[in-house]
C-alpha cells in the first residue's frame, strides 16, 4: 500500500472552523448602566460596539435560578416574552440612547463563551464570543471585549431554603424594578448590611410588606444613614439572631423559624447576606482573577483585550470585609443545620454529604466510597473543590453551581480549618448558561471539520477512520501506529 504523507493532514482541526458571523471593535457583554455607559462612550469614538445582555431572561431559565436567585417568585408575567421585552425599554431608556449613538443591541441573547488563541484553541480564526438566543448559536469577532456582566446573589443554605420562596436581593430587585413581576407579598430579609437594608426599604417602597431583617452579628451592618431611613418604616432587625429552618406548604415557603425562638410569617425569605461579582465568563476563559474581599470577593484581573466594569469588577469599596461576614453566617447556619440540610439542590447532596465527599442518594455507594471522607481526601493535599466536585456532583446541576458554588468554598474552608480562599473555587467551563443541545449544535459545520469526524480528537492511537474499519486497511493503520509512522 502506497502512502502519501504530503500536504496537511485531514484529520487536525486547524482551519477547519467556521468564520464568525461578524466582526466588532467592541463586544459588551451586560446592558446595565455600566455596560451602556462603555457601549455609548465607544461608539462616540467611532469604535464598531455590539451591546448584549441576557435580559429578558426566559421563564424556564428563571426556574432554573439563571441568572440570579430567583426562587420560584415570578409572576406568570415572565412567560410573555414581549411583555418582558416591554418591561426592559420601559425601565432602561438609556438603551435607547445607545442605539442612536450607533451601537448595535442584542436583546435576550447569551454570551456562553469566550474563546481566544492560544494553545487550546489554536482552530480558532481569531478572538470569539459565543452567543445565543432562543433558536440558535453563533461566533462573533472581536478586537476588546468589555464584561459588564454585575453581580449575583450568595445562596446560604438552612433547613427548608430549596422550596419556592427563598431567593436572593438581587433577583428580587430584578422583579421588582425591571420586569415588574415579583409574586410575593410578605418577605423576611437576611442579612443587615447596605444591600439588605436597601433591598427591604425598596421592597417596602413598592408597597410589599417586610416582616423584619435577621443579623447573626450583634449590631446592624449598614452605614448610620441606612439605617436611619429604615427606621423610619419602622421595620425591625433581630440582632444575634439566625434563621433555623424554613416552613413551605403547596406554594413554597409560609414561614420562618429564628434562633430566637420567633416563627415568623412570611411567603418569601430574601438572602440579602452578599453580593459575588458575575465572573463566570471570566473563569471559562481562563482569565485572571485575585480575591478582594472589601469588593465582594473574587474579581478579575483583565488582560489587554477583555476588561471588566462596573459590579462584574468587584462591589464599591467601603472598607466593609464582604468575605469576614459571609464566613460568620456560614459559621452560624452550619452550628444551627442537621447535617442532611441540602447544599446542591439540583443534585439534593447534603452537607453530610460533601464532607463525606459522598454522591447523592440517588447513586450507589459501595463500601471503599463510603470509607472515604473529607479527612482522607486532606492527608493527600488540600481540598479541591473540582475534584470534590467530580466525586459528590455537587455544582453539577442545571443553574451550574449558582447556588452552591461559593457554599462549597466557605464549607471546605471551615472544615480545613483554612481561611477563605485557601480554596479555590470550583471551576467553570463554557457554556456559562444552560443551553438546549440544539442550540448548541452546530448545523453548519464545514466541510473540512466533517471529512474526518472519527478522528478529529486528535487521538490517533484509538482512532481508525471509519470507512477502513473491517477492510484490509484497519490492521495496517494500527501496524503504522505502533512503528510511529504517523509522527
Amino acid at each position: 500500500m502506497e502512502l502519501n504523507f504530503t500536504g496537511t493532514d485531514i484529520c487536525a482541526v486547524n482551519g477547519t472552523r467556521s468564520a464568525p458571523e461578524a466582526h466588532y471593535g467592541l463586544v459588551v457583554v451586560g446592558a446595565g448602566p455600566s455596560g451602556v455607559a462603555a457601549a455609548i462612550e465607544a461608539a462616540k469614538a467611532g469604535t464598531k460596539v455590539l451591546l448584549v445582555d441576557e435580559n429578558p431572561v426566559s421563564g424556564a431559565l428563571m426556574g432554573n435560578d439563571v441568572p440570579l436567585y430567583f426562587g420560584g417568585r415570578m409572576t406568570a408575567a415572565t412567560q410573555n416574552s414581549e411583555r418582558m421585552l416591554e418591561a426592559i425599554f420601559m425601565s432602561m431608556p438609556e438603551l435607547e440612547t445607545a442605539m442612536e449613538a450607533g451601537v448595535e443591541l442584542l436583546l435576550g441573547t447569551t454570551a456562553w463563551g469566550v474563546y481566544r488563541n492560544g494553545p487550546g484553541v489554536a482552530s480558532l480564526p481569531e478572538q470569539v464570543v459565543g452567543l445565543a438566543d432562543a433558536e440558535r448559536s453563533w461566533l462573533i469577532g472581536f478586537d476588546h471585549i468589555t464584561l459588564a456582566t454585575g453581580a449575583r446573589d450568595l445562596a446560604m443554605a438552612f433547613p427548608g431554603w430549596n422550596q419556592p420562596g427563598v431567593m436572593g436581593a438581587a433577583a428580587l430587585q430584578m422583579l421588582l424594578t425591571r420586569y415588574d413581576a415579583f409574586a410575593g407579598h410578605r418577605i423576611l430579609v437576611l442579612g443587615s448590611h447596605d444591600l439588605a437594608i436597601e433591598t427591604a426599604i425598596m421592597a417596602h417602597a413598592r408597597g410589599v410588606e417586610v416582616a423584619g431583617l435577621v443579623e447573626v452579628r450583634d449590631a446592624p451592618q449598614a452605614s448610620a444613614e441606612l439605617q436611619a431611613k429604615l427606621a423610619e418604616t419602622g421595620i425591625a432587625i433581630h440582632c444575634n439572631t439566625a434563621i433555623t429552618s424554613a416552613k413551605g406548604g403547596m406554594d413554597g415557603v409560609e414561614a420562618a423559624t429564628l434562633s430566637n425562638g420567633q416563627e415568623v410569617p412570611c411567603d418569601t425569605i430574601c438572602v440579602a447576606i452578599g453580593l459575588i461579582p458575575s465572573i463566570e465568563l471570566v473563569d471559562a476563559m481562563h482569565g485572571g482573577r485575585s480575591l478582594n474581599a472589601t469588593r465582594g470577593g473574587y474579581v478579575p484581573l483583565g488582560e489587554a483585550t477583555v476588561s471588566a466594569v462596573g459590579d462584574c469588577a468587584g462591589l464599591a469599596d467601603t472598607g466593609f470585609d464582604h468575605v469576614a461576614y459571609r464566613m460568620e453566617w456560614m459559621q452560624a447556619l452550619t452550628t444551627i443545620s442537621a447535617d442532611d440540610t441540602i447544599i446542591c439542590q439540583c443534585e439534593e447532596v447534603t452537607r453530610a454529604d460533601l464532607i463525606g465527599v459522598q454522591p447523592p442518594n440517588y447513586l450507589s455507594r459501595p463500601d471503599p466510597m463510603c470509607a472515604r471522607s473529607l479527612d482522607t481526601l486532606l492527608q493527600d493535599g488540600p481540598a479541591n473543590p473540582d475534584q470534590i466536585k467530580r466525586l459528590t456532583r455537587a455544582g453539577m446541576g442545571v443553574c451550574q453551581g449558582r447556588r452552591c458554588r461559593d457554599q462549597v468554598a466557605m464549607l471546605l474552608a471551615l472544615e480545613s480549618g483554612k481561611p477563605f480562599g485557601s480554596i479555590p473555587l470550583a471551576s467553570h467551563r463554557a457554556p456559562v448558561r444552560p443551553l438546549p443541545m440544539k442550540i448548541m449544535a452546530d448545523w453548519n459545520e464545514p466541510e473540512a471539520m466533517s471529512a474526518a469526524w472519527d478522528v478529529w480528537f486528535g487521538i490517533p492511537t484509538q482512532w481508525v477512520p471509519v470507512e477502513d474499519l473491517g477492510t484490509q486497511y484497519e490492521e495496517d493503520h494500527r501496524q503504522m501506529l505502533y512503528t510511529g509512522m504517523y509522527e
